[in-house]
């Protein structure tokens, strides 16, 4: 007898259907799968074996082949076992073959029988063109989202085979809580003292800048980057739904209701590897740092201390706003248009801020600062520097403006340059600054007086002017034209680290 039976596997953020094809027949007993399984497929025949007996059900003792089409595809992961399973039932005649017409299955099963969850189930559940999917009870939330046909949750292949065989209802299970606890952001009025790094921090809220802060320890550069997403606003459907596939395909824990509306944070340690942050892999191409970062922020505390190589691979995303994986036989791309901020010290030491505090040697902090790269640090639209507050302000213990007053400025912006150009500031095209960010004669003195000194690059004067463009829109008023005052803003948040022990304003 033969069955087949809808299934999907994953790739980078993007489901793939399978087709499971299993045939029981004449022949020596065995279990043979064929079509590019991976090991943990393969491991499947112990696994499904095991939890069809412990189902009640019987192992056929004949041989059984199962086929994963198309075959041209690698095939990765475990949540192929409980299509696999089904195939063998159907196929052996224990479960009707017309019960399971118009059904799709994606779960991994356990030597008891149970279904287990498995990582990226939105994804798969997405490109599965059925009436009815099975997927485990942990995972039907996210299935939800984007299932097409019903989403049947289950918890074990004894409930699935009775349903089968029509002597039981579908289970009701729904493990969602019933009241979902809200999560807090942190609040800007956390902060005290720092007003020129507050308004980078809402210069970058409010135009989709990258941020770098520059500071001693204990100055609040991590304290600030944390507060950046409750700045943001809400994400659209279109972005939810985005961020949702691409956090259940990496396996990040998603909210009760199953959909991401928030802005991601993402904060890795400068240990990770270049894998960890764009993604990758031997066979199935996860997502990386910066793609579960997308649509929202990716921190990186102690950037100097990172790899080198880690560091420059992030450029191109930045950039582009998505990343090309490539290995032998596979190729995905994945979303990965994220907002950079970055925090480092001034020196290995981090007292260069302080005169005569700094106890490292030239060569010491010229390979420090020398790790980053000049075409990373060149994309950083803010570079601010971070002192330490006084002992007046940390005493007198005023909160500052809280994040709810500055995200309504910020929405203000974003709504001004979307109406106006249809984008981001951050995203404007450089043959488009003319148009919507003119300049008056004075402030293009200023400009063409950076660059004869060799302190702003080509790529620096046209995200400085992105930035000139976010400080006017977060004026009440507006400005159409934008002038010398502005542009001197913009500059004094663009400071460049160079040695021996000094922090100056430039390119």
């Amino acid at each position: 007898m033969f069955a087949s039976v809808p299934s999907a596997v994953l790739f980078g953020a993007q489901g793939h259907p399978v087709s499971v094809e299993v045939h029981v027949g004449k022949g020596l007993p065995g279990f043979h799968v064929v079509g590019l399984p991976d090991e943990s497929v393969r491991e499947s025949r112990d696994r499904v074996r095991a939890a069809v007996m412990s189902s009640g059900a019987r192992w056929p003792d004949t041989k059984i082949t199962v086929n994963l089409a198309p075959s041209r595809q690698r095939k990765s992961g475990s949540g192929l076992d409980l299509a696999i399973a089904i195939g063998v039932l159907a196929a052996s005649e224990q479960i009707p073959v017309e019960s399971i017409q118009r059904m799709g299955f994606v779960g991994e099963l356990g030597l008891d029988g149970s279904i287990r969850s498995v990582p990226g189930v939105a994804p798969m559940a997405g490109v599965l063109e059925v009436d009815d999917l099975v997927v485990p009870a942990g995972n039907a939330h996210e299935a939800a989202i984007i299932a097409d046909g019903h989403v049947r949750p289950c918890r074990h292949l004894r409930e699935l085979m009775a349903v089968c065989n029509e002597s039981a209802p579908w289970p009701d299970h729904d493990d969602r809580p019933d009241d979902a606890v809200p999560t807090s952001e942190p609040d800007l009025s956390d902060v005290i003292g720092q007003p020129l790094a507050r308004r980078a921090l809402e210069i970058a809220a409010a135009g989709g800048h990258h941020c770098l802060f520059v500071g001693p320890p204990g100055a609040g550069k991590t304290m600030l980057a944390a507060r950046l997403p409750g700045l943001l606003p809400p994400l659209d459907r279109h972005e939810a739904l985005a961020v949702t596939m691409i956090h259940s395909a990496a396996g990040v824990a998603l909210p009760p209701d199953g959909l991401v509306v928030r802005p991601p944070f993402r904060a890795p340690h400068h240990t990770s590897s270049q894998v960890a942050m764009v993604g990758g892999g031997s066979v199935s191409l996860r997502p990386g740092e910066i793609s579960i970062a997308h649509c929202g922020v990716l921190f990186m505390d102690e950037l100097p201390e990172f790899a080198p190589r880690v560091m420059d691979t992030i450029r191109q995303p930045l950039e582009e706003g998505e990343v090309s994986v490539s290995r032998a036989a596979l190729h995905v791309t994945i979303p990965s248009r994220f907002q950079l901020v970055a925090a480092m010290n001034p020196c290995p030491c981090g007292d260069g801020n302080e005169p005569g505090g700094c106890e490292c040697g030239d060569a010491r902090l010229r390979k420090y600062v020398g790790r980053v790269s000049g075409p990373l640090l060149d994309r950083f639209d803010l570079r601010v520097k971070v002192d330490r507050p006084d002992v007046a302000q940390l005493l007198d213990n005023r909160p500052g403006e809280s994040s709810a007053v500055v995200r309504l400025r910020v929405a203000a912006a974003r709504r001004r340059a979307l109406d106006r150009q249809g984008v981001l500031n951050n995203r404007l095209a450089a043959r488009d600054l003319d148009q919507f960010a003119p300049l008056t004669p004075a402030a293009l003195d200023c400009l063409r007086t950076e660059m004869e000194r060799g302190r702003l690059s080509a790529r620096g004067y046209h995200r400085l002017r992105r930035v000139a463009r976010t400080i006017g829109d977060l004026r009440p008023e507006g400005a159409d034209v934008l002038d010398e005052e502005t542009i001197a803003l913009a500059l004094g948040m663009r400071v460049r680290v160079r040695p021996p022990h000094t922090i100056e304003r430039a390119a």
